[in-house]
């Protein structure tokens, strides 16, 4: 695998692209507050151009359907979904991978409650109780304005990482089109049951809610109805992944410790010292060791209408065009640590092996006669789509991007006379690599990016 040249990223130029409307426009107080615009990247080497969006869940009409959409990923749908070239094929079996739709910032400036419009959650109620024999409850989040730690901490009704109303919305159409695909155009589920779906989350709340939005949109009668979610144990869930790998953390460290990453921090040092004095993260080391934050506090104001950050006492705010670079380093980091970067697929293997190994059994029940299910489908983070893909080899002909909310991965198994071929499809569009394979073939590859013994890896010095 051969290491993205440093080079290579500065290639990257942002320029505006023509949409004539920007973010709804803010108080008064707020005016000077920019906001992002969507954009085009033009990516000055032999792979051509691709298309982003940042700032709405809607991608614009005259836009390609499946443009990169950072706030809501193209998925597969009825008006876009093309059948298997081959005579007599009959679907049989599902997997569906995704990533959590729109949220709030899971990451905090030190100075938070000064550098943030307020974010107002009380147009979703939060439900969590004890069932079946226990009341209906849902909780409130109250940020008090006397508390002692206001600062670290917007205004408003909304905790860190928290869906949003929004994102619960893109889940429910998300199911909707889901649902228009394999129910309503291929007629293989008929129905929202237990006993057809399994569906799989992580144990962020987010995740669960997500998978409530995407049952109401499978069947809107499934708002008044209980359906169950399977998680793993916190410290072992193989989803995020969780569980601790000292020797995987060995490997990165020392891939991000070579030129083809330092370079790119030292060639944005401008701009990182820019952004630190506006938001006070000067000295702190989850900010300077690579651009996942700031990517994250921006890009999860711009999706949910909140505008870029500014300092109140120099007013100096956060720009388009610092968004937009910043939006580009971060596809840089995601296609070098989980790619490109020696010892990537070591590194992926470790972290990932175990989902890996998740599905890969799910495939060889499937083929074995045992599977009871006709689908299952798991709901989980952008790190989870960023190792399967990659473990896939999307990234093999493609640079891989920061996967987007709602980012899909759906596996189906095709039956042709007695015979089962898999064909993978992300976000929205069959992956031409595996857009016809043989059952077993795609059993071997997913085993054989499950590391042997990869417990006793994990905990090897």
């Amino acid at each position: 695998m051969e290491l993205w040249h440093p080079t290579l990223e500065m290639a990257w130029k942002y320029t505006v692209f023509g949409l004539s409307a920007f973010w709804a426009s803010h108080a008064a107080a707020q005016s000077q507050r920019p906001s992002v615009v969507g954009v085009i990247l033009t990516n000055q080497t032999d792979l051509g151009s691709v298309t982003g969006v940042y700032n709405t869940s809607q991608t614009p009409a005259d836009l390609p359907w499946d443009t990169y959409n950072y706030c809501n990923a193209p998925h597969v749908n009825a008006a876009h979904y093309t059948m298997p070239n081959v005579s007599g094929a009959k679907l049989v079996y599902l997997n569906a991978v995704i990533r959590h739709h729109k949220r709030t910032p899971d990451n905090l400036y030190p100075q938070e409650n000064v550098l943030n419009t307020p974010w107002d959650c009380s147009d979703f109620e939060q439900f969590n109780y004890g069932g079946p024999n226990a009341a209906q409850v849902f909780h409130k989040t109250d940020i008090p304005p006397w508390h002692p730690f206001l600062s670290t901490i917007w205004n408003g009704t909304c905790d860190e990482g928290q869906l949003t109303r929004g994102g619960l919305e893109d889940a429910i159409e998300h199911g909707q089109d889901f649902w228009s695909v394999y129910s309503q155009k291929l007629g293989f589920l008929q129905s929202v049951n237990e006993k057809d779906i399994f569906m799989r989350t992580s144990v962020e709340t987010r995740t669960m809610q997500v998978a409530s939005g995407l049952l109401v949109g499978f069947d809107p009668s499934m708002a008044t109805k209980t359906f169950p979610v399977t998680t793993q144990p916190s410290p072992i869930d193989s989803i995020p992944p969780n569980y601790p790998c000292n020797k995987a953390n060995d490997i990165r460290n020392a891939y991000q410790s070579v030129p083809a990453w330092t370079d790119h921090l030292q060639e944005n040092m401008d701009l990182k010292m820019r952004l630190d004095a506006m938001l006070g993260t000067a000295g702190l080391a989850d900010w300077a060791s690579w651009y996942d934050h700031f990517f994250d506090t921006f890009s999860s104001r711009t999706c949910n209408g909140h505008p870029l950050p500014c300092n109140t006492t120099t007013e100096q705010c956060v720009t388009n065009q610092d968004a937009r670079t910043v939006f580009s380093i971060g596809d840089f980091e995601y296609n070098y640590i989980w790619s490109n970067a020696q010892n990537a697929t070591a590194y992926n293997q470790l972290t990932a092996g175990v989902f890996l190994q998740e599905l890969a059994q799910n495939m060889e029940l499937f083929r074995s006669g045992g599977e009871t299910f006709k689908m299952r489908f798991v709901v989980g983070h952008d790190g989870t789509m960023i190792r399967v893909i990659s473990a896939l080899g999307l990234g093999e002909t493609v640079q891989l991007r920061w996967p987007s909310l709602g980012s899909e991965l759906v596996m189906e198994v095709w039956e042709v006379e007695g015979s089962n071929f898999v064909r993978v499809i992300h976000d929205g569009v069959v992956f031409p690599a595996l857009a016809w394979t043989s059952l077993d073939q795609f059993i071997d590859l997913l085993n054989s990016q499950v590391p042997s013994d990869i417990f006793g890896q994990c905990n090897s010095s």
